[in-house]
């Protein structure tokens, strides 16, 4: 089993019992979030519990590539089971972390892990190559994820994390266990708790912190001194300086319009400090780290939207200037363990409420935060503090802010107003709003979650900045959408899929559109495990054409791992089978089309934009010519967007109806076990 270590290990935390599952029992499922998927559907037998219920089953995987030299696939770990966090129901959900855990529980022997039960007390568990021990967990509980990982790396090493770890009598390594821990808002079963793992590597979505608090799981720890084998070495290094001569950035010749995912940048400069040092960080086989490390320590290995949730409130309060206290407050997010996204929207949508009058101290919504001293460290650290420790007002915060709008009775209006920037199954967006990056919207609304997948989004950023600069966008749009439609495989050679204009936007083409990205994901990314930042890349500019990576790259690295003769059309098979058994555990759970909308707002507010988003421009044809057009000012039209539901369903294979798999779809995937659940619901669609 090249790219496979042969076990999956199983701890039923209620008896403490530990046993193995053959990885060759869902092999066919290839690893990541397509063997999460199997093994909950054969485990969980009642598939209507709560996500605190101990019957609950979370799976944490790798993938064949996990821990070997793969560009931007060694590092990825995908986290499942019935999540807290979405609303109103508490659906089967996903999440996914980079940094050390899934290379070195690989090299622990560790094919990835099944949690079930709940512990009558806290534990963390001790693997350390085969060996596995649930430990008590009483003197880790209270501390925050840093200090828990310091201590559990304290404990394995015996005396000291800077020393050597004895694995058994012929096994000794300095590597430090990698740890995923919760902090106290996991502890408090808060809906928006994370999972952490080292300074900034979170599984944010889904609210799986809180599951683990509910199950008195404190932390995972691994360490391993064991190998991979890889079925192709030679083929595999060969690969990797194809990928770097043929795609990587020409440093001599920069074109500023596209970028290469396997070239290199420079750490970002702190605003705050332009004198400050910093270096680039990477998770482990990354070949460009997104990461970075300063001398000051602040932020450090946290990216991308933790370190922004409080940025714009520093800025405002220091006249424009960023100051440290932005990245304190990233720190202290991941400290906490709480969901970034969670904390930011909720954040400007109490500071609406504030100025509105109707929350503050004394007010009808109580909050004894004093908003004076927003923008201050000192605001941001009780904002996160109430959150964690449910203290007050922090017990509705706790909850989700789409739950406390609720409590407060304010949930339908503030929907209607847009205040409350939620738009769909309960959860914050990630800045790609429905109303113009569509794919996402739609793909967000089908699914379970936000889908925080940005494999089209550069057709957003690229065009949008080089307009806001003054210059024209190269190559055309014409040409761009004819490159990505090549790649678009089985819908491939339509470049319709790729127009954002309105009138488009409802058509069968938009759902190809979204099935395809779907599918690619679920396998590609969540089950292969390819880096979402690093994957796919559809244009480079540095080829003849503008030609990218994708389509010939990711089944040739995964290939020489395995040994396998996977296509890039295999694997898109495969992802829609995935696909299929995720919508036939969330049609178990309740899932019916009429529940499928989104938030008012959506449908009667036209997007204005803001900071970044403020000029919106993506590929679309208008008067039969294709440009970058403007989508700024736009919503979506509920009646067309039934229509365009009717047409997805039917391009699934799923029932028009009700939302529900057919029998005759689910069968040719050779799904038919799950056919036989469905049916036995009385939920299978004609």
């Amino acid at each position: 089993m090249n790219g496979y270590v042969g076990k999956i290990l199983r701890i039923d935390l209620t008896d403490r019992r530990i046993s193995t599952i053959d990885t060759k029992d869902y092999e066919q499922w290839v690893g990541g979030h397509g063997m999460g998927s199997a093994i909950f559907w054969d485990l969980v037998k009642d598939k209507t519990i709560t996500g605190f219920d101990p019957r609950n089953v979370i799976t944490i995987m790798t993938s064949p590539l996990s821990g070997t030299l793969v560009p931007g696939a060694s590092a990825r770990t995908e986290v499942q089971g019935i999540g807290v966090q979405s609303s109103p129901i508490e659906w089967f959900t996903r999440s996914n972390f980079g940094g050390r855990f899934a290379p070195m529980l690989k090299y622990a022997g560790w094919d990835g892990i099944v949690i079930e039960g709940k512990a009558d007390k806290p534990v963390w568990v001790d693997i350390r190559n085969e060996g596995v021990k649930v430990k008590g967990a009483q003197h880790l509980w209270g501390l925050d994820t840093w200090k828990t990982q310091e201590e559990i790396w304290r404990e394995v090493s015996g005396r000291g994390y800077d020393k050597w770890v004895e694995l058994d009598s012929e096994q000794r390594t300095t590597q430090r266990p990698a740890v995923l821990t919760i902090g106290p808002a996991g502890e408090n079963l808060g809906r928006v708790a994370c999972l952490i793992h080292d300074a900034g590597n979170a599984s944010g979505q889904g609210g799986f912190g809180g599951v683990w608090g509910s199950k008195n799981l404190k932390a995972i720890s691994v360490i391993g001194t064991r190998s991979i084998q890889i079925a192709d070495p030679k083929g595999l290094m060969e690969a990797r300086l194809w990928a770097q001569v043929k795609y990587g950035t020409d440093l001599k010749n920069l074109d500023a319009s596209w970028f290469s995912k396997f070239g290199r940048k420079k750490p970002q400069n702190r605003f705050w400090d332009p004198n400050e040092s910093a270096r680039l960080q990477a998770c482990i086989g990354c070949h460009l780290g997104c990461k970075e490390r300063s001398d000051t320590g602040y932020g450090n290995e946290s990216t991308c939207h933790e370190t922004e949730f409080y940025a714009l409130y520093d800025k405002a309060k220091h006249g424009g200037k960023q100051t440290s206290a932005a990245y304190i407050a990233t720190d202290l997010l991941q400290k906490y363990g709480i969901n970034a996204y969670e904390a930011s929207r909720g954040l400007f949508y109490i500071r609406a409420l504030q100025r509105m009058g109707v929350l503050g101290y004394g007010k009808k919504i109580n909050c004894a935060l004093d908003f004076r001293q927003l923008g201050d460290i000192e605001f941001a650290d009780q904002f996160l503090k109430m959150i964690a420790f449910r203290k007050g007002i922090g017990d509705d915060f706790a909850e989700g802010f789409f739950r406390a709008a609720k409590r407060w009775g304010r949930l339908e209006e503030d929907l209607k107003t847009g205040i409350l920037y939620y738009s769909y199954w309960g959860l914050p967006e990630h800045g790609y709003d429905p109303r113009v990056q569509v794919e996402w919207g739609y793909g967000s609304i089908l699914g379970d979650r936000d889908i925080n997948e940005h494999d089209f989004n550069f057709l957003f950023w690229w065009p949008s900045g080089a307009i806001w600069a003054g210059k024209t966008p190269q190559p055309p749009a014409e040409e761009v959408v004819k490159i990505i439609a090549e790649k678009l495989v089985p819908y491939e050679k339509n470049p319709l899929m790729l127009d954002f204009s309105t009138d488009n936007i409802y058509s069968e083409h938009m759902a190809k559109l979204v099935a395809w990205h779907r599918h690619y994901t679920r396998f590609w990314k969540e089950s292969v495990l390819y880096c979402d930042h690093r994957w796919p890349e559809f244009i480079n500019s540095k080829t003849s054409g503008y030609r990218g990576i994708t389509g010939e790259g990711e089944p040739r690295f995964f290939n020489a791992v395995t040994g396998k003769k996977l296509s890039f059309l295999d694997g898109m098979k495969l992802g829609r089978k995935i696909w299929n058994l995720d919508n036939a555990i969330w049609t178990l759970q309740g899932r019916h089309r009429d529940m499928v909308h989104f938030s008012d707002y959506i449908y009667h507010l036209p997007y204005g934009g803001a900071g970044n988003y403020a000029m919106y421009h993506l590929p679309g044809r208008e008067k039969g010519r294709w440009d970058y057009i403007r989508v700024n000012g736009r919503y979506l039209d509920k009646t067309k967007f039934e229509e365009f539901k009717t047409r997805f369903y039917n391009l699934e294979g799923w029932d028009a109806r009700t939302g529900w798999p057919r029998e005759k779809t689910l069968e040719s995937l050779g799904l038919k076990h799950v056919t036989d659940e469905l049916e036995r619901h009385k939920k299978l669609g004609t």
